[in-house]
């Protein structure tokens, strides 16, 4: 049931008293980050342990992710049934604490409840297998996680790389690790929210990071129907092109152009300039 080399034990129930993983030597801002790490790919997932693996350049990493792989399941949250963390062993220590939930839960638990004691300084989401960008972001476990670390105002990352059967994630990590140090010594990040989509191109040689805003064009719109032997009709999604092109300076149209793209993002969904004018037309119910 689960890769070679890890051991699973549950965990105690005084779980925030146990002293997970020893300090690294990484410090910024003369201070060790404690950094949070999860995704949606799941714990054993290539893109967590390589992004991990980098994180412990900018202080100490503590994961928690989800126990089985949740992509697309976006900002769901688990209410119906409990969320019980297992500690994931690897060559014979605590490597990762496991949890059988969404990546949204894995950061609410950890920080209302797991590290509420011992405050997190960074979340970080990655690396997912797949670029989400573009409006694709509401439908992304990965950038929900992020969004969920912001909701507690910690500063956090959603780091994601395009798909591919050969794809670098130790060189991704590598990208992410260096963006995210650099994004993290500007004071007016704190606190925020930002989405990182490396393409494959970018992975095998240094390139330059565009800060774009988020394209908003619809792409996989169409379904083809299909019919099972019973003659009963099902539908699989398409990957098809957007009917109006995106911008030229967008998240989507730089990701083709094999650059890496940096957004930042917020969840205040409110439309302010809407909003004001609202107040004058006196709606009653």
């Amino acid at each position: 049931m689960f890769p070679l080399g890890f051991r699973v034990r549950q965990t105690r129930p005084f779980l925030r008293d146990y002293r997970f993983l020893t300090r690294y030597p990484g410090r910024l801002n003369s201070k060790t980050m404690r950094i949070l790490l999860t995704n949606d790919d799941g714990v054993y997932a290539p893109g967590l342990a390589a992004l991990g693996q980098q994180l412990r350049h900018l202080g100490e990493v503590i994961v928690v992710a989800p126990a089985t792989e949740q992509s697309g399941v976006g900002h769901s949250i688990t209410y119906l049934t409990p969320l019980v963390p297992k500690s994931i062993h690897r060559e014979g220590r605590h490597w990762a604490w496991a949890v059988e939930g969404s990546p949204a839960d894995c950061v609410k638990l950890a920080l209302s409840e797991l590290f509420i004691d011992e405050p997190i300084d960074l979340v970080v989401s990655g690396i997912n297998s797949g670029l989400n960008a573009g409006i694709n972001v509401l439908y992304s476990g990965t950038v929900a996680a992020a969004i969920e670390g912001a909701f507690f105002g910690v500063t956090s990352v959603a780091v994601s790389l395009e798909r591919d059967e050969d794809a670098d994630f130790d060189a991704a990590a590598v990208t992410a690790r260096k963006v995210i140090g650099q994004l993290v010594e500007h004071e007016e990040t704190a606190g925020g929210l930002f989405n990182l989509n490396i393409p494959t191109a970018a992975t095998s040689s240094t390139n330059e990071v565009k800060i774009v805003p988020m394209g908003l064009a619809q792409y996989g719109r169409r379904y083809e129907k299909r019919q099972d032997p019973g003659g009963r009709d099902y539908y699989w999604a398409l990957w098809t092109e957007p009917d109006n092109a995106p911008e030229e300076m967008t998240d989507l149209i730089q990701l083709r152009k094999g650059n890496t793209t940096l957004t930042p993002l917020h969840f205040n969904l409110t439309r302010h300039e809407l909003l004001d004018q609202m107040q004058d037309w006196a709606i009653r119910g």
